[in-house]
């Protein structure tokens, strides 16, 4: 065995504040990651279910309100369909209307969507509309239409359902295709606009710009005039606030990585001062006896990388134990009016753990090089005439 292990091994932080606080400092880390990533995950596909990733419409508006009608299956759809990360197209007719249940009147947004059984004036509502009219599951909703001619439908409530994302203040109610069609007077080739879906690892900001710019251009360079005058828009378009506070959350926890990677790092080096100065006869021999600066060194550097080891491991042990516990039971519940969920959103990424873990201990070790110059100041003939 080496010298210097043996020496790394025999020394012992005389406190467990330093290791305690590189176990609070990594679970920290952990925790702001995989509850931001929830939250993100959790938001785009809230927001991916109202809207699409990216929604194929016309500029103007129709009769009823809404947006002209748009080729259900656009001329380009296998072009479009064949650009890298696109996963489907889905026609949807969208319609705004009044819900009338008693007393109540709520505004809502009525979406038609393709459905096996075709529609047949089912409907599915969410949870907050059933709160606040007193629907429920086999209940009929009265739903009223404005336009040039007043229409009303009566619906058949076949599920209830928890909804992350709401459009401004009208509750979203999902409806068959076809019913909300016949409702507009329009043919079975025509829709609202056609929604993109993309693959969960092409959600993210650059790249779906990216394939929004590539579906533009196919529309644009089109020889059929019927997509020529049609917009691309992302998600992000649509609903820009929310974004914004994804932006805020992820610079939040940039700030918070970088704020406990120094706190980690600081404290070990206060340890070690403290390690050093209770050592300072021990160093004062081992440079009697003809062993180097940098040997010494070494020897506590490894010390502090076990303590700095130790600590990360039960920090990252708590911190996956939460995760799992949160993910399973929701222990921690949230106001789902000013987070948009009702729990606190968990997304675990493994490779995002292993780079915090990584890059934090490196920096952390790195700090640990500043009062390791402390050793090369130590007189041995002081030290030994001390003893």
């Amino acid at each position: 065995m080496k010298p210097e292990r043996l020496i790394a091994s025999r020394l012992r932080f005389g406190s467990g504040v330093a290791a305690a606080s590189i176990a609070v400092s990594f679970l920290v880390m952990i925790l702001a990651t995989a509850i931001s990533s929830g939250f993100r995950r959790s938001l785009r596909d809230g927001i991916a279910d109202v809207v699409g990733d990216i929604r194929i419409t016309t500029p103007t508006l129709s009769s009823t309100g809404g947006l002209n009608p748009v080729p259900s299956h656009l001329p380009s759809e296998q072009d479009i369909l064949a650009t890298d990360g696109v996963e489907s197209l889905s026609p949807v007719v969208v319609r705004s209307a009044v819900v009338r249940a008693g007393g109540v009147i709520q505004g809502v947004i009525i979406k038609g969507v393709e459905t096996e059984g075709g529609g047949g004036l089912n409907v599915e509502i969410p949870s907050r509309l059933s709160e606040i009219t007193g629907l429920g599951v086999g209940d009929d909703m009265v739903t009223w239409f404005v336009g040039e001619k007043l229409k009303v439908r009566k619906f058949h409530i076949t599920k209830v359902y928890d909804s992350l994302v709401e459009d401004g203040n009208a509750l979203l109610v999902r409806a068959g295709i076809d019913d909300i069609r016949r409702i507009n007077g329009w043919s079975d080739d025509e829709a609202s606009s056609v929604e993109v879906a993309l693959k969960p690892a092409y959600r993210n900001d650059r790249v779906t710009e990216a394939i929004c710019d590539r579906i533009g251009t196919l529309l644009v360079l089109s020889p059929d005039e019927s997509e020529n005058g049609l917009l691309v828009t992302t998600a992000r378009h649509d609903y820009s606030e929310l974004f914004s506070w994804l932006d805020l959350l992820r610079n939040n926890v940039s700030f918070i990585l970088i704020l406990m990677t120094i706190v980690a790092g600081f404290n070990m080096v206060s340890g070690l001062l403290i390690l050093l100065f209770r050592n300072i006869p021990t160093i004062g021999i081992l440079k009697t006896l003809g062993m180097t600066d940098r040997a010494i060194s070494s020897a506590f550097l490894r010390a502090s990388s076990v303590l700095v080891l130790k600590g990360m491991a039960v920090g990252n042990a708590v911190a996956l134990l939460f995760c799992l516990l949160q993910s399973k039971f929701h222990l921690i519940h949230l106001n789902p009016e000013n987070y948009y969920v009702s729990a606190v959103p968990i997304h675990v990424d493994i490779f995002s753990i292993l780079a915090i873990d990584v890059v934090s201990y490196g920096v952390i070790m790195l700090l640990l090089l500043i009062p390791s110059v402390f050793i090369s100041r130590v007189d041995p003939a002081e030290t030994v005439k001390m003893e």
